[in-house]
């Protein structure tokens, strides 16, 4: 006997919800009573990892960058504009962390997206300039300058931070399920450019002005806006999210990339004309504080989608025995998550890590079943049969006396 729920009416009702919906795999009885603790199947890695290839390509554009950073700034200077942007970077990938607490991405996802903003789309940003001063003069204008403010900068860094979005949808697919995925992956990826351009800004503010002027320019990018570019970027990870919730190929998924990529250039167009045609300080708070305030109830949004097709995939594991309707709450509300890891603290050992994997195993479980059932990837019955036998091996730990 096997079991495979109808879907309830309206569930896909939202906007951001999967439109389509495929039988799904089979969800087998569960077993009377568990028998010994099973070793947990290892996931597999394909489509989950960003290649080696990648990673050593960025290594060799890092090469090249802090050679240009030594040359062009020294190193005194060069060094203390690292110190001082690491701490908006934090700031940044701390608030990133709060959003993609619920399902995290995989670990060398997260590391290849703030390499590729912090390497390579500050090298591709840098080669176009150069290649533009080389075309039309290097002579600074106050038309030039306004042109590379307000035109150049917003379209060749989008652009940059763009196509490592592009390649984390191409190259690992199965770990790019949804829109907060995109917006996860844009910000991590906007973090790092915004960290390397905060190393530049910083030395050339303490070269030209000392302390004084390294204090300035460090309260309007590091304390006023840390989250800008992480919030441009997230625009065209939102995008390419939605099409990857849609089952979209890569040539599919170039319209809307095409699309949120428009946003973001607009978004960053704005923010920077505010500071080169009018009172940056006036339009940071009747214009930018607002777009932000926009942005954040979008993440709160999409969270509170995600957490509701967790509850529901789970439901249908609940309805044949997996889990009782109370470990169901546990795992995909983020009170019931809470209330979990202070019981595991309580049992024999500590199991908190034991919960924290159990969670993590589970959310990923209904993941893999809404990739299966929304017919956008063949092989999540692979990943649900594996993530279900996980789960249950975890809970066993977590139940045993």
């Amino acid at each position: 006997m096997t079991y495979s729920p109808p879907p309830p009416p309206g569930e896909f009702a939202s906007s951001l919800a999967q439109p389509r919906r495929g039988a799904g795999a089979l969800i087998p009885p569960a077993p009377p009573t568990p028998v010994g603790i099973p070793t947990p199947p290892v996931p597999p890695r394909r489509g989950r990892v960003a290649s080696v290839w990648l990673f050593g390509l960025l290594v060799l554009v890092l090469v090249g960058l802090v050679g240009y950073f030594l040359s062009a700034l020294g190193p005194a200077a060069s060094l203390i504009g690292l110190v001082v942007a690491v701490v908006p970077f934090l700031i940044v990938l701390f608030a990133v962390r709060l959003v993609d607490r619920w399902e995290p991405e995989p670990r060398s996802l997260v590391v290849f997206a703030i390499a590729w903003g912090a390497i390579a789309a500050v090298a591709f940003a840098l080669l176009v300039d150069l290649v533009l001063s080389q075309a039309v003069g290097s002579a600074p204008t106050e038309a030039r300058e306004v042109l590379r403010a307000v035109v150049q900068a917003p379209i060749v860094e989008e652009v940059g931070k763009g196509l490592g979005l592009l390649l984390l949808f191409v190259t690992a697919r199965r770990a790019f399920d949804g829109p907060v995925d995109g917006v996860v992956y844009g910000a991590l990826i906007g973090a790092g450019f915004a960290f390397t351009e905060n190393i530049q800004y910083f030395a050339i503010a303490f070269i030209e002005g000392g302390a004084a002027d390294l204090t300035t320019t460090f309260f309007v990018r590091g304390i006023l806006s840390p989250f800008a570019h992480a919030m441009f970027t997230s625009v065209t990870g939102l995008a390419l999210g939605l099409a990857a919730r849609r089952g979209a190929s890569f040539g599919g998924a170039l319209g809307p990339w095409l699309g949120g990529l428009t946003g973001a250039v607009i978004l960053h167009a704005l923010w920077n004309g505010s500071a080169v045609f009018g009172d940056f300080f006036q339009l940071y708070i009747t214009l930018q504080i607002p777009l932000f305030v926009i942005f954040i109830l979008g993440v709160l949004a999409l969270r509170r989608e995600e957490a509701r097709l967790t509850r529901n995939r789970l439901g249908d594991y609940a309805a044949a025995g997996w889990f009782t309707p109370q470990e169901v709450e546990m795992l995909a509300t983020p009170g019931g998550r809470r209330t979990g890891l202070a019981w595991a603290k309580t049992l024999t050992g500590d199991r908190t890590d034991t919960m924290k994997t159990f969670i993590e195993d589970a959310t990923a479980l209904a993941a893999a079943r809404q990739r299966g059932i929304s017919g956008r990837d063949p092989r999540a019955v692979d990943d649900e049969r594996m993530l279900l036998a996980r789960t249950a091996a975890t809970r066993s730990a977590l139940l045993m006396r």
